[in-house]
C-alpha cells in the first residue's frame, strides 16, 4: 500500500508540473497549487517514524476575456483564484481526508501564494493603461 500511495504522489506532482508547463505555453494565466502533506501507516515502522507525503495539485486559471485594469476583471480574477485554491483542496481531501493542514487552511494557502501572481499581473495591467 506504501508503493502505491508513493507512485500516486508522483504521479499527481508529475501531473501537476506537466499541467503548469502546458498551461504557461497555451494562455497566460495563473496557477493555484494546493498543498497538504499526508501522515501515513505503515507496517513496518522506521526509526524516524510515520512518514510524510507531500500532496499537491495544480489548477490552471484563465485570465480569458478579462480586463485586469478595470476592477470588475481585478476582482472576477481574484474570485476564480479564490474559486480554484477551494477546489484544489476539497479534491485532496476527498482523496485523503485524513491529511494535514485542514481544507481551509490549505485553501487560504494556496490563494495567498497565487494571490501574489495576481496582484503582479493587475499593477502591469494599470501600469499599461495609464501610458
Amino acid at each position: 500500500m506504501n508503493t502505491n500511495l508513493k507512485a500516486l504522489t508522483v504521479a499527481a506532482i508529475a501531473y501537476a508540473l506537466i499541467g503548469s508547463i502546458v498551461m504557461a505555453q497555451n494562455v497566460e494565466g495563473v496557477t493555484v497549487q494546493a498543498t497538504r502533506i499526508l501522515n501515513t501507516k505503515t507496517i513496518d515502522r522506521s526509526a524516524s517514524g510515520v512518514p510524510l507525503i507531500d500532496i499537491s495539485l495544480s489548477y490552471g486559471v484563465s485570465m480569458a476575456g478579462l480586463d485586469l485594469a478595470s476592477h470588475a476583471g481585478a476582482m472576477e480574477l481574484e474570485k476564480r483564484v479564490h474559486n480554484a485554491g477551494i477546489a484544489a483542496c476539497q479534491e485532496i481531501s476527498r482523496q485523503y481526508p485524513e491529511a494535514i493542514p485542514s481544507q481551509s487552511e490549505c485553501a487560504k494557502s494556496a490563494t495567498d501564494k497565487a494571490m501574489v501572481r495576481v496582484h503582479e499581473l493587475e499593477a502591469a495591467a494599470d501600469k499599461k493603461a495609464a501610458k
